[in-house]
């Protein structure tokens, strides 16, 4: 099995071309989420000073047009920043497909390889559930932690596109890696969702203050939604992880031959999903919808980085196949 150097090319400039495209998104958004307040608090002088709405334009008065309100700044940033998004989100999967014709495999052999699909999946959730203007805010914080994990990915973790090593040649790579990535980048949306319901939940509408945090949260949407956003997540990816995690043991059985055996990813793949389980029973639980639940999620998104890099790349085990520890 050859390497199509050229097509490997091809998706390294991709990768490349994404995390820029990307980055410029969050300039934008950066901009609508700071101009918000000013709009807001523009509006609240203008009442506060008693002025009225303008006067109606007369449309019966031949040749007189009708001028049109312009859309506030940040409304046309935060539209920039959408699209610009779309386009972020294409080069990620164009970078993802490349590889893969470029290795003729799955491309998912790699601790690079996965983080870029762990990256893409959180991108398409927040594409498919931070859509309404209303939840652009919290782009920012998404989009901080993929540049972050796809810088990574471009630095500590970038493996040439190459064969995989023998132990992964097999029908399950796909089905199983696959899973878990998606899982972790649904598990993304969720952890960043419940640290900002914290935070909200910190300072309350209305109760924001003067602070570095409060003029933070006075942009965010309401605590609810915060929190219906990390549980909706969490339905998602918990039964996705789930599955990952069942048919990992399916294809160790195949491979190594047992089920389970302790090994440093698995154990700390089933400590990942026992917490969130634990943040579902939580969140339906009363006495502990609110912020004690927030907190058990946030231990799982906690838990689920701690897996992907301590254990990929400090402890040593049957999982080491990056080439890290």
């Amino acid at each position: 099995m050859t390497t199509n150097e050229t097509l490997a090319q091809y998706s390294d400039w991709a990768f490349r071309s994404a995390f820029t495209v990307l980055a410029l998104a969050l300039v934008l958004l950066i901009v609508q989420y700071a101009s918000t307040r000013a709009q807001a608090v523009q509006d609240r002088e203008l009442v506060a000073a008693g002025a009225g709405a303008p006067p109606a334009a007369d449309g019966t008065v031949p040749g007189r047009l009708i001028e049109q309100p312009k859309k506030p700044l940040s409304e046309r940033f935060g539209g920039m920043g959408a699209a610009v998004l779309v386009v972020g989100t294409v080069l990620i999967f164009a970078s993802i497909v490349l590889r893969g014709f470029a290795t003729e495999r799955f491309p998912l052999g790699n601790m690079y390889e996965f983080v870029t699909m762990a990256c893409a999946a959180a991108l398409v959730v927040g594409l498919a559930l931070l859509s309404k203007p209303a939840y652009r805010s919290m782009w920012v914080f998404l989009l901080v932690p993929v540049l972050i994990l796809m810088f990574l990915a471009a630095t500590v973790l970038y493996a040439d596109a190459a064969p995989v090593v023998p132990a992964l040649r097999s029908y399950w790579l796909p089905i199983h890696v696959t899973i878990v990535s998606v899982g972790s980048g649904v598990f993304l949306v969720s952890g960043i969702a419940s640290l900002l319901f914290l935070l909200r939940m910190r300072y309350r509408r209305g109760e924001e203050g003067t602070g570095v945090f409060g003029r933070i949260a006075e942009r965010l949407p309401d605590a609810q939604t915060l929190d219906r956003l990390a549980y909706k997540t969490t339905i998602i990816g918990f039964p996705l992880f789930g599955a990952g995690v069942i048919l990992g043991a399916i294809w160790a059985e195949a491979a190594w031959g047992r089920f389970w055996g302790w090994d440093p990813k698995e154990t700390m793949s089933f400590i990942a999903w026992v917490i969130y389980a634990a943040y579902l029973h939580a969140r339906a639980t009363s006495g502990w919808r609110d912020t004690k639940a927030a907190w058990i999620n946030v231990a799982g998104f906690v838990a689920m980085l701690f897996n992907l890099f301590i254990i990929n790349m400090v402890v040593s085990g049957l999982h080491s196949y990056a080439g890290l520890n």
